[in-house]
């Protein structure tokens, strides 16, 4: 199985061309303000530009509001998910746990989690960021899956929720529990994704 790579859902719009410098610093400065102990409070068009160093409407001319804004700004953390090689399901889901890792290792990862704290006063905020940021990764997770109990891999009785919600929650609380930065980074983070996806398979393996 091949993923699709995921990109920032930026619209294009008519008009005259559109400036890659603004458009980066618009979404920089979101997630600067994002980072920030406010959150999704502390964010508006009028912040946004001031810390861009952009004018008010060229951040309108880009992004009708705030929400919308902010799902892209989000998206733009993300790492494109790599191609699956297809072999077998615990290379796969090793080839995702490193990627969903590498996503919540920058210090700025921290803007998402002040974001999920105020969702309970942004619903509309929460429903699109699931369905245009979380939701085709986590897909990408379940096609493993599917595929590993049509090929025997995994149990024929397998709870595909359950299964994504372990990968993907063990791979994201990494970057939310204070810990000392490991000596070897690179080395931290491989044995956790081969820890967590071994751990999960021996429950799931058929």
């Amino acid at each position: 199985m091949t993923a699709t790579p995921q990109t920032s859902p930026v619209p294009a719009r008519p008009g005259r061309p559109r400036s890659a410098r603004a458009d980066k610093a618009i979404l920089e400065a979101t997630l600067d303000l994002l980072a920030e102990e406010a959150g999704v409070a502390g964010v508006s068009m009028e912040a946004v530009a001031a810390r861009a160093g952009v004018g008010k409407t060229t951040v309108y001319r880009r992004w009708p509001n705030k929400e919308r804004l902010i799902v892209d700004a989000l998206a733009a953390l993300k790492h494109p998910l790599p191609e699956l090689a297809g072999r077998s399901v615990r290379e796969d889901l090793l080839t995702l746990a490193r990627s969903i890792g590498a996503d919540h290792t920058d210090r700025r990862s921290r803007c998402v989690w002040n974001v999920l704290g105020g969702f309970d006063r942004h619903p509309e905020l929460l429903a699109r960021y699931r369905q245009e940021v979380i939701e085709p990764r986590r897909e990408v997770v379940r096609g493993v899956l599917r595929r590993g109990v049509a090929t025997g891999e995994l149990r024929p009785d397998l709870d595909i929720e359950v299964a994504v919600t372990m990968l993907v929650g063990a791979m994201t609380l990494q970057g939310r529990v204070p810990a000392p930065p490991p000596a070897d980074p690179a080395g931290a983070a491989e044995r956790l994704a081969e820890g967590v996806v071994d751990a999960l398979l021996r429950g799931i393996a058929a």
